[in-house]
């Protein structure tokens, strides 16, 4: 994404906060092209269990769940599953911060060393402003770290005596450099702050009457999702986890609708007024005047920046863990906001796989290309990255939409076998039209869901990554 001024970004975010663009009504079938998609993506990447919502105009539109919470004793995932958030926990924490900056309970550009007079001066001065935008210089976890999650840690202050002796990165604003700890300072600063528990505060102030709480992994909560890893192909449980050490850094957990609704929340001024967010929203600066974060997106106060396929601002954040991948996405001048969780770690690109699953209930884009439903193609040929591929398909209209399945050309296949997950699923193409056209299609992969178009030629498209392209024709096969 282009770096943009301050200003800019500032204006274009109050701009978006106040007008939203035209909006379609969700078509009737929506909810079944979003559960289509859902319940292909877990069957092709062989996570155990998966949900997903989306909040549009003030309410929850659509809550998917498939799979599995529990494996051994086959419980279904619901609507009512908490899973781990991971490191969506992360936009809680900002908006904890930021609902006590708002009431004058602490100053965001005053360093942490003067807030927390218990820190120390072992680092230089460094900012919560500087924290949420991972520009701190504080490292993320290290190899001594590897145990972490074994013990518990009764409040932040406790947790963040793990790190507090250790050495910067690198000088405060100089880098963009990722770090959970920073959020488990962050996390300390809000108790210093409340006089209560991180964990209690989020619940009761920041996501009231929302399913947020703790990692209710193994509580014994007969809604959490037990959690899940991959050794050789092969789901295994993952040992037990303490998230105490981080609660604000990735410690939550949550139903995939309270999520979405907390982004509805957000985008509605209900958590923090509409211009912290718009503050929140602007890129944060590196001493050289470079925005930080990575090369699709910029980050502000926790959220990073970006915009979808067809240019729309959408903010977001991800999450993996020990038996978690999550997101949460927002178009904020559409008022709409998309999440995805899952009970094991995959290696998976999230943000389009959201994108994809809200796909159905928002506009359809401009400028498609009509495409019919190849029905009678056998064959497909097209390239994967630089390397010629092709191999069989089969097309059908299933509950009105054109699905299409492909095999895996060995290209394909090696690519995404490096993941620790099921890769070897074949490529099913679900069509986003309800009335059977192929213009676009959500292109269900072991790495998520990519937004498969027409294109002018006759052939299609889609960004399996952001350096990956895969390019279809379908044909017959040579006699």
């Amino acid at each position: 994404m282009t770096t943009r001024s301050t200003a800019c970004v500032a204006g274009l975010m109050a701009l978006l906060a106040s007008a939203s663009t035209a909006q379609a009504e969700p078509r009737a079938d929506a909810a079944i092209i979003a559960q289509r998609l859902l319940d292909t993506l877990r069957e092709s990447n062989g996570v155990p269990g998966m949900g997903a919502a989306v909040w549009q105009e003030g309410q929850i539109v659509w809550e998917g769940s498939s799979g599995l919470r529990d494996v051994e004793r086959r419980l279904p995932v619901t609507r009512e599953t908490l899973f781990r958030l991971a490191s969506v926990s992360k936009i809680f924490t900002v908006a904890a911060v930021g609902q006590l900056a708002e009431q004058g309970r602490m100053d965001l550009d005053a360093p942490m060393q003067r807030q927390l007079p218990w820190l120390g001066s072992h680092w230089a001065p460094i900012t919560p402003r500087q924290l949420a935008a991972h520009v701190s210089g504080l490292p993320h976890y290290q190899a001594v770290d590897a145990d972490r999650g074994s013990r518990h840690y009764a409040t932040g202050r406790d947790a963040v005596a793990i790190f507090a002796e250790r050495d910067l990165l690198r000088p405060p604003g100089t880098a963009y450099s990722y770090s959970s700890w920073g959020y488990t300072l962050l996390g300390a600063l809000v108790e210093e702050k409340t006089g209560r528990a991180f964990t209690d505060y989020v619940a009761k102030k920041v996501a009231p009457g929302l399913a947020i709480r703790a990692d209710a992994t193994d509580s014994g909560d007969a809604d959490a999702s037990r959690a899940y890893g991959f050794d050789q192909r092969r789901v295994v449980d993952v040992p037990r986890h303490d998230f105490s050490y981080t609660w604000g850094g990735g410690g939550l957990s949550g139903t995939a609708s309270a999520v979405a609704s907390f982004g509805g929340r957000m985008i509605d001024g209900r958590v923090v007024r509409p211009e912290t967010f718009d503050a929140m929203l602007v890129p944060v600066k590196l001493a050289d005047g470079k925005a930080a974060g990575e090369d699709d997106y910029e980050v502000g106060f926790g959220w990073r920046i970006g915009g979808d396929a067809d240019g729309a601002p959408f903010v977001h954040h991800n999450g993996v863990a020990l038996g978690a991948r999550s997101t949460l996405g927002l178009w904020r001048g559409e008022r709409t906001a998309v999440s995805v969780l899952s009970n094991a770690s995959w290696v998976s690109r999230m943000e389009p796989t959201a994108q994809m699953i809200a796909a159905p209930f928002r506009a359809v884009p401009a400028g498609l290309v009509d495409a019919a439903c190849p029905i009678d193609a056998r064959h497909y040929s097209g390239t994967f990255g630089d390397v010629a591929v092709e191999g069989t398909v089969r097309f059908r209209i299933e509950a009105g939409l054109c699905v299409g399945t492909a095999e895996q050309h060995p290209a394909m296949l090696a690519y995404f076998g490096t993941a620790m997950q099921r890769a070897d699923a074949p490529l099913t193409l679900i069509g986003l039209d309800p009335k059977g056209g192929l213009a676009r299609a959500g292109l269900v992969n072991p790495f998520g869901i990519a937004d498969l178009r027409a294109q002018a030629d006759g052939s299609f498209a889609a960004p399996i990554t952001t350096t990956r392209h895969l390019v279809l024709r379908f044909d017959q096969p040579a006699k």
